[in-house]
C-alpha cells in the first residue's frame, strides 16, 4: 500500500495517547469515522488515517507523560510533493499545542517521487580529488561592504591553505560590490590559476521565480556549487534545483531559519527529519548543520542524528554532512571520533582568524585531518607543523 508513515511525540498528562492518535489520523484525512453510514465507509477506506502504533517512552516532562505513536496516511490523499505530504501530516496539527513530528517513512513508490543528490559523498570526492579522507571547506569572512578584490584574496588564501570547498556567507546576497555574475566569474578563474580541482559555492538568491534562470546563468559561467537557503525558500525549490538536468553542480543546504521550527523540545520538527532525510531526499549534496561545540551548538545526539539520515543505506545517493560553527583545527580528532570519514570540516573564524592567515588557517586543517586519518595525535603532528601548532596556541585542543 502506498503511504507515509509519520511518527510523533505526543505529551500527555492523563496519557490519553489512544485516543489522541484516533483523532489525529482521522483528523488529518477523513474527519469522522464511527458516524458514517457503512456505504460512505467503504468508499472512505482508502482515504482513512491508521493508527499503526502508539509506545510510552517512560519519560515524564513538564508537559506531562511522553510517546512515540506513529500514523500512516495514504497515498491517494496527497499530491506528488513534499509541501503536500507535511501539510497532510503536520499541517493544522503543528497549532495544537505541545507535539512534535519526528520521522516520516516513505513506502517505496512514494520514495521514487524525489530526486535524492545528483552527486552525493562520491560524486563530491570525484569533483574535489579528496577520498581518503574528511574534506575541509572554509566560508568568506567579512565581505559585506567589501569589493571583489577583497573577496579575491580571501579565495586566494584559502584555496593556498588546501582547503577543498570555498562558500559565499549565506547573508551574501545580490549587491553592488560583489554581484553574483562577477563572484562567479573570480572563482572560475582563481581556482583555474590555482590549478587545484576545488569547489566555490556561490550563494544562489532572489526572487524565487527567477531562482532556476538565474542557477543556469551561473552554469554558464562556470559556477561549481551553489549555496541555497533551503528553508527560507522551501524543500519543494531546492526538489526544483535539484532535478533540472540544466543546473548540473552539486547543491548546498544551509540550516538558516530552520531552527523557528526545529528547536523546541516539544514542539515543531525534529533537527534530523528537516536537516538529514528531508534535504537529502529533495536533492542536497551537503547538508550544513551546527557543530555541538560552538556557541550556536546543536545537542550532540541530534547532530549525529542529521549525518546519520544524511548517510544512511536508501535508494538515494548520500548527502554530505557538514558539522558547522566554532570549529577549529584543535577538534578535529573530536570531528574525526563523531562523524566520520565521510564528513567535512567546515571553519569561518577558525580558517581566517590563524595568525598566518587564510592560508595557514587552511593548511591548519588539512595537517589536522591528515594526522587523525593516519593514527597520529595532532599534539605529535603540531610538533611538525608550524601552522597547525600556532593554532594549538591560538584555540587550544578538543572540546
Amino acid at each position: 500500500m502506498s503511504e507515509v508513515i509519520a511518527t510523533y511525540r505526543l505529551f500527555d498528562k492523563g496519557g490519553q495517547f489512544e485516543k489522541k492518535a484516533e483523532s489525529i489520523a482521522l483528523g488529518l484525512t477523513i474527519g469522522s469515522w464511527t458516524d458514517l453510514p457503512h456505504l460512505e465507509q467503504e468508499q472512505l477506506k482508502k482515504h482513512k488515517g491508521r493508527v499503526v502504533s502508539i509506545k510510552e517512552t517512560g519519560r515524564e516532562t513538564i508537559e506531562g507523560r511522553e510517546a512515540d505513536i506513529t500514523i500512516a496516511y495514504p497515498a491517494a490523499n496527497f499530491s506528488a510533493d513534499l509541501p503536500a505530504i507535511l501539510v497532510t501530516v503536520f499541517g493544522k496539527l503543528s497549532l495544537d499545542g505541545v507535539i512534535r513530528l519526528i520521522d516520516l517513512d516513505f513506502s517505496s513508490n512514494l520514495a521514487k517521487w524525489f530526486p535524492g543528490p545528483k552527486f552525493g559523498v562520491q560524486g563530491i570526492r570525484e569533483l574535489t580529488g579528496a577520498y581518503d579522507r574528511p574534506l575541509v571547506m572554509s566560508i568568506f569572512k567579512g565581505v559585506i561592504g567589501r569589493d571583489l578584490s577583497y573577496m579575491e584574496k580571501q579565495l586566494k588564501g584559502q584555496l593556498d591553505g588546501g582547503i577543498d570547498i570555498v562558500k559565499d556567507d549565506e547573508i551574501l546576497f545580490e549587491n553592488k560590490l560583489t554581484p553574483f555574475e562577477e563572484r562567479l566569474k573570480l572563482g572560475k578563474q582563481v581556482i583555474a590559476e590555482s590549478g587545484k580541482k576545488a569547489l566555490y559555492a556561490v550563494n544562489l538568491t532572489g526572487r524565487t521565480c527567477d531562482l532556476k534562470e538565474k542557477a543556469r546563468r551561473g552554469i554558464e559561467l562556470g559556477a561549481t556549487a551553489y549555496l541555497f537557503n533551503v528553508f527560507a525558500y522551501g524543500l519543494d525549490m531546492l526538489q526544483e534545483l535539484a532535478e533540472d538536468r540544466d543546473i548540473p553542480v552539486p547543491i548546498m543546504a544551509h540550516p538558516a531559519l530552520s531552527g523557528a521550527f526545529t528547536s523546541a523540545p516539544h514542539h515543531g520538527i525534529s533537527t534530523e527529519l528537516m536537516l538529514g532525510k528531508l534535504v537529502r531526499m529533495a536533492g542536497a549534496d551537503f547538508t550544513l548543520f551546527p557543530s555541538p561545540y560552538g556557541s550556536v551548538a546543536l545537542e550532540r545526539p541530534a547532530a549525529l542524528g542529521i549525518a546519520e539520515m544524511a548517510l544512511e543505506d536508501s535508494m538515494y545517493k548520500q548527502t554530505f554532512p557538514v558539522p558547522s560553527a566554532g570549529i577549529h583545527p584543535g577538534l578535529v580528532p573530536v570531528l574525526y571520533d563523531d562523524f566520520g570519514m565521510n564528513s567535512i570540516i567546515n571553519a569561518g573564524g577558525g580558517v581566517h582568524g590563524h595568525p598566518n592567515g587564510a592560508a595557514g588557517g587552511g593548511r591548519a586543517f588539512r595537517q589536522a585531518v591528515d594526522a587523525v586519518v593516519a593514527g597520529q595525535t595532532i599534539e605529535e603532528a603540531a610538533q611538525q607543523h608550524e601552522d597547525l601548532r600556532v593554532a594549538f596556541e591560538l584555540w587550544g585542543t578538543g572540546k
